[in-house]
């Protein structure tokens, strides 16, 4: 019964660990712009050519 126990209390710390890792992102701005990769693949990217 205790491992039962033991695993929640690891699984609620790993939930909470990756939640405060999501919240920082955001306020961080790593979502700020949602335009820019929906039309990425329609920017015309410049070849360069070494020689």
């Amino acid at each position: 019964m205790t491992i039962i126990f033991l695993l929640i209390a690891i699984s609620l710390l790993v939930a909470l660990t990756f939640l405060g890792a999501f919240l920082w992102a955001v306020r961080s701005g790593q979502y700020e712009d949602t335009y820019t990769p929906a039309v990425r693949m329609l920017f015309d990217e410049e070849i360069t050519q070494e020689k």
